[in-house]
This record gives C-alpha cells, structure tokens and sequence, in this order.
C-alpha cells in the first residue's frame, strides 16, 4: 500500500515558486559575476568552439550552432539561443561583439535578423582568446550538461572584465538586472589599479574609467551622479543625442543627429521620428519644415531642416526635452555572485574579477607546471640513455618481449635476457629509470641519436627547467601572479582597445520655455460622454448637424482648462491641449480616459471652460434643497480633481446652471411633485466651500429632482414626467417655503 503524505499546500507552493525563481534567476536571466555571461551566451560560445567555428575558420550556418547548442547543452528553445547569438553579433549593442555574423543580423533601427538558416556565424578573435582558451588547463571546474552525457564549463575562464564592458540586462523572478557597456581600454586600466591597490577608492577608478561608453555614442550629462551610482550599483544616467548644425541654401539651417542615446536602439528610433511629426502636427515644433532619416552604413544621421530665421537651439532644447533625444538609462548591476544574487558596486565587482582572475591563473600554471615536470622527467630519461645507448640496445635485442625490456629499465630486472657481456648485465641490473622514462625510451625512434638532435633535447631539458622555475614562482609569489595577470591585460588592451565613443561631463538641464500659440477651438461632447475639439471653421460648417448630435458646445481657446461638475459636489479640470483634436466627423474618446471622472458612479451636470467661467456665476442646488450662488472665477483650478461645493451628508447636486439676466426665477421640482418658483435674486451668492441656504421646505421623504431656470415672466413652458407644463401654473412664492403640488390633468 502507497503511503500518503499530508503537507500544507501552502509550504508546497512556497517551494516550488521558490525553486522556480532561484531557477530563473541563477540558471536563465542573470549573468556571473565571474564571467559577465548569461547561462545561454556561455553554452552557445562554448558549443561553437566545440564545433571548431573559430574566427580564422570559414562562418557556419547558424542553424547548426543553435541545434548543436540547444540538443548538448541549452534545451529550452531555439529561439533563445538564435537570439542570444544575434545580440552577441551586433556591434550596436555590445560594447565588444563576441560573434562575427554573416549575413542580415538585424540593424540599429529594429529590424530583426533574417532567420537562422539564412545566417552564419563564428567566433571573435577576442572570444577565442579572452574567453575559450586554455579551458584545456583545468582552469576552471565542467558540470554535467542536461542529460548528464557531456559536461560544461561552469563558467568560461575569461580575462577581461567582460560584465563591465559588454553590460548586461535580462528581467528575472522579482528582479532585474541593468549594466550599461563600457570602454574596454579603460576597464582594463581600472582593473589594473584594482589589482595594484585594493584599497583605491571608486573616485580613483572612475579618473581612468570615467563611465559608460555606449556604443551608440551619445553625452552623459550628469557626471557627478557617477560616482554614487557606482559605489551602489544603481542610479539613474541621463544620455543624450548629439546633435550637430549645418547651413543650408537659402540661409536655411538644419540639426543633423549623428548620434542617438543608447535606450534608443531599436525602435526607438522610429517612436522619436513619429513624436517629431507629431511635434509638428500639433504646431508645436512649427519652425521644422522636414524630416528625413538618412542612417546607412556610415551610421546614424536624422536630418531635421529648419524654416528660415528659426531659432535652431530652441528646437534642439525642445527635442531634448519633449522627445526621447535625452533619455534616462537606469543602472541596477545585479548579478549572480557566489551562486547568489547580488547588487554590486564598482569596487564589489572589481573585488571578485580579481578573485576569479587569481583563480584561473593558479589554476593554468599549476597546470602547467606538473606539464612541464612530466616533460622534464621524459627528458632526462632520454639525456641518461644516451650515455648508455649501447647497453638499451643490447637489452632490447636481447630481450623475449617488451614487458621485459621495461623492466629491465625500470627495476634493472635482467632474467631471461640474453647479453652478450657479463659486464653489460652487471651494468643493466643498475638501471633506474622511472615508468615515463622507460615508455619515452621504447618508443623513441633512432633518428633521435643523431648527435645534433641530443644537443637540441639537451636545450629543450634547459628551456623546461626555466619554465618550471617561473612557474613555481608564480604559484609561490602573488606579486609575480599579479604581473602576469597585467601583463595579459595589457596584451588584451593594445590588441583590441579602441577610442571612447561616449563624453562625459556636467550639463545643465535643458531649459525649454514652450511658448504656445493661442488657437480658438470648439469642444464638442456628445451625450455619451465622447468628447473632442474641431476648429472654429469646422463647427460652423456643420452647426446645425453639431447642436443636433452633442451636449455640450464650448467655445474656447486650445490654452484654456475644461471644468466638468458632477452630482457628487467633484470638479474635474482637463486641459484643452489634451483633448484629441480633429475632423468633424470623428469620435473623440471617453471622457472617463482624461481625467479622473467615473462615468458608472457620478453624473455630469455642468461643463465649461474656465476662462468662460471667470465672467459667469453658477447657480448650485441639491437634493436636500440647498442652494447658493458661486461665482465663476472661484474655480480658477489646474489639478485634475477638486470639491467645487460643500455638501450635508447623504445629499448630492442636482443641478449646476449659469446665472442669466434672462432667467430671474427658479423653479425647484420635488421628487413628489412639489414646485416652489420663486426669485433667482433670492438666493445669495456664497463662497464654493459653502453649503448654501435652504430654498425649499421638503417634506418627509421628499427631495428635489431638478431645478428649473424660467425666462422672462414666466410665460413659457417646462417639461414634467414628459408632459408640457406652463410656467404659470406654479405659482410665484418666496424661498424657503414649502411650495405646491401639481395636478396632472
């Protein structure tokens, strides 16, 4: 019988999420601190040395890199593999590619790459250097792959400080990681002075590696954030664009974009042309007469030609500040340290680079030197036969077999072999060579008893003992371990450095007074709550087809606010500018989307402009029978939501109306069917945050359902529960008394 354990579900789930995001986090989205790689990127490079795809080899397919890759050692997807291997290719990404693509891997502006069967790939020198070599020498541990038929490289033995310098950024469980790329050259320096002086502060550092260097180009403006952000780990960096000027025919001019900032690549760059247009749509960038993307081969160049007499660093602040010609890279240097996640700031990171760097050297030479220790034993092994060539010869013709004659070597054993001396067997039982030497000697071919071959070994014997020498003193002396450490980032540094394409310094934020041009439009909101703006020529074309079909009809200035009132005593404030503006016949949006008005839980009353406010007096009435005058210029606000009147608990505002010279008397309808119809004079005018006064007696139950501005003397009709009532039916009162009730005939 089967036992059955009982467990909490919730321990289980716990678990197994947990598991889950270790997984994701250590094995997936997270490069090594040690390496600066992601778990991907190692086992695609790795499998293409395996496959032999070397930089002075001829490209393979990479279809084959990434089925080779994906069936030994990566089996999550094809995609993720080709993708990797695209990314590590595309030299506006990486501060230094990895991969030499072949083919259409994709371009600056997004474009993607052509699929895998189309491409091909190999290795980058410096891959092949820093990254792949001397995995022969033990310098690192292998795991067991997936199916546990192979074995991997826990982490690839790579000299250069490779997180700093190609970055990194991948989203994880809860986490995510963000490493801007940096100058090789100068990140090796940094390396060095870390090396030299583990006690030197990021401020030394950041004097020989200043910053980012993005291989977009582009200006860090904001220098002094640097340091903070790298004793943290994390900030904010501002980049921007760089722009340049040009003269065009005519007297014209033109800001030519040269380079963008690295959060661009990609789309970017088309979302920064398209906000442009927009700029000019909108006749906020009017001075701009045409754009144009000229970007090639020879790099990144947006053309944007400016009208005659335009102010052309007007228009560059403005494309700084309302377009993502400046933008903001967020810096979060998390990575797997120690088999954990950690954020590490600069000196943190440096500290582990050095660890590793140590590592693998101790690792290489230790290596080496039993290499060489087994060399010099065959070595001395065949100097020592020579002198006694004669008597192995002797013992090899005499001897049954080959067992025979290696013991004869190694243990001076001279049973069964026939001599042809006594002196020659006497002298083989004093034979001592070691098994090595013995194999090395019977395997040796004659043409190495040429005399000048045996002053070669002689020299070959002097050479090994040099190399142990050094490599004993490297193992034993960590000032000489060190040297050799700097000494092949030197090497790396002069073969592959190349110039910083960043600058960095301290500018000021960009100021940019936008000076708007005043534009008289018509709001229109039909009665579902659509709402839009047209031009004044568009609304009188179709006036009568407008009245017929909205609301609410505003006139109005484009720098003007909306205000909106609502039977919860809220005023919402919307700017004109945000409203969508356009043809006639178009549909607007909902007027829940611009502002914080809830169409299922409030009512809209009243709405108008507030500079068509400022000269009117709104008339307030609510449920309980309150009333009470506010005038216009009272609400005069700019945030999106504020109280426009005070209210009793449980009451709501049943109507807000203009104040009209024309309509002197109020008629004040109950939910029973009481009027009161009294003298809009009546009732005082009060600040918005009052609650009023009392203009009708309500009984029991009763509360007033709508509230009737009447015109002139009250000749005219109003409508009640849909039928035509005349005015004169309700007889004229005063306020705050209990009105009359109405027959229905």
């Amino acid at each position: 019988m089967d036992n059955i354990l009982r467990t909490d579900y919730t321990e289980v789930m716990q678990k197994s999420y947990i598991d889950y995001a270790m997984s994701v986090i250590v094995a997936r989205a997270l490069p090594d601190v040690r390496d600066g790689l992601k778990p991907v990127q190692r086992r695609t490079l790795y499998d293409m040395m395996q496959l032999g795809v070397k930089y002075d080899k001829p490209f393979r397919k990479s279809a084959r890199i990434v089925g080779d890759t994906m069936g030994r050692f990566h089996p999550h997807g094809d995609s993720s593999i080709y993708e990797s291997l695209v990314v590590m290719s595309q030299e506006y990404k990486k501060g230094m590619p990895l991969v030499e693509g072949h083919g259409n891997f994709g371009s600056i502006e997004g474009d993607g790459a052509a699929a895998m069967r189309y491409t091909e790939a190999r290795l980058q020198k410096i891959t092949q250097e820093a990254f792949l070599a001397d995995l022969d020498k033990d310098v690192v541990d292998f795991v067991p792959n997936f199916d546990q038929n192979e074995e991997e490289p826990e982490v690839l033995p790579v000299r250069i400080p490779n997180l700093l310098i190609n970055g990194a950024d991948g989203i994880a469980v809860g986490m995510a990681t963000s490493i801007p790329p940096h100058n090789l050259a100068e990140v090796i320096d940094a390396a060095k002075l870390y090396l030299k002086n583990p006690n030197v502060t990021v401020e030394q550092l950041l004097e020989v590696m200043q910053g980012p260097d993005f291989p977009t180009g582009g200006i860090i403006v904001n220098k002094d954030d640097l340091k903070a952000i790298y004793e943290t780990g994390s900030g904010k960096i501002r980049v921007r664009g760089k722009v340049t000027h040009e003269k065009l025919k005519g007297g014209k001019e033109a800001l030519v974009i040269t380079e963008i900032p690295y959060p661009m690549v990609g789309a970017g760059i088309g979302k920064f042309l398209n906000d442009v247009v927009s700029l000019i749509e909108n006749k906020t960038a009017m001075e701009i007469s045409d754009i144009s993307n000229q970007s090639g081969k020879d790099g990144i160049r947006i053309v944007l030609e400016l009208k005659k007499n335009a102010d052309a660093n007007k228009i560059e602040n403005m494309l700084y500040k309302k377009t993502k010609l400046e933008d903001t890279f967020g810096v979060n240097m998390l990575t797997v340290a120690d088999g954990k996640p950690e954020v590490l700031g600069l000196k943190a990171f440096f500290e582990h680079f050095t660890k590793f760097q140590y590592s693998i050297t101790k690792r290489k030479y230790t290596t080496l030197l039993q290499q060489a220790k087994k060399k010099k034993e065959i070595q001395e092994g065949l100097i020592k036969a020579y002198d006694v060539i004669d008597l192995i010869i002797e013992i090899l013709r005499g001897s049954k077999n080959l067992k025979q004659a290696k013991a004869c070597l190694v243990d001076g054993i001279t049973e069964g072999i026939q001599f042809k001396k006594k002196a020659s067997e006497k002298q083989a039982m004093g034979l001592n060579f070691t098994e090595a030497q013995a194999t090395a000697i019977l395997e040796m071919r004659l043409y190495r008893l040429i005399g000048l071959e045996i002053e070669a070994l002689e020299k070959e014997y002097e050479k090994t003992m040099k190399e142990i020498e050094r490599y004993e003193d490297i193992l034993t002396n960590e000032k000489t371990m060190r040297s050799v450490i700097i000494k092949e980032l030197d090497g790396f540094k002069k073969e592959f450095g190349t110039p910083r394409k960043t600058v960095i310094e301290n500018r000021e934020e960009v100021v940019y007074e936008e000076k708007i041009q005043e534009i008289p439009l018509v709001v229109l909101m039909d009665r579902l709550g659509y709402i839009r703006t047209v031009d004044v020529s568009a609304y009188e074309r179709n006036k009568e087809a407008a009245e017929n079909e909205n609301k609410y009809i505003i006139s109005c200035m484009n720098t003007d606010r909306l205000c909106v009132f609502t039977d919860t005593g809220m005023l919402h404030s919307i700017k004109i500018m945000d409203l969508p503006y356009g043809k006639f016949r178009d549909k607007g949006v909902p007027i829940d989307n611009l502002c914080h008005y809830n169409s299922v839980e409030e009512r809209i009353l009243y709405v108008n402009a507030t500079k068509n406010l400022e000269q009117q007096k709104l008339l307030f009435t609510t449920a309980q029978g309150m009333v009470k005058i506010v005038a216009g210029s009272e609400f005069q606000v700019s945030k999106k939501a504020v109280v426009s009147t005070k209210l009793a608990e449980g009451d709501q505002v049943v109507s807000v109306e203009e104040v009209k010279e024309e309509c002197p008397q109020l008629i004040l309808q109950t939910k029973k069917g009481v009027f009161l119809r009294f003298l809009v004079e009546e009732v005082p005018e009060k600040k918005k945050m009052a609650i009023g006064v009392r203009g009708i007696k309500l009984a029991e139950g009763d509360e007033v359902e709508q509230a009737i501005l009447v015109v002139g003397q009250g000749q005219e009709e109003f409508f009640y529960k849909e039928k035509r009532l005349q005015v004169s039916r309700v007889k004229l009162n005063k306020r705050d008394t209990k009105g009359t009730k109405l027959r229905l005939s």
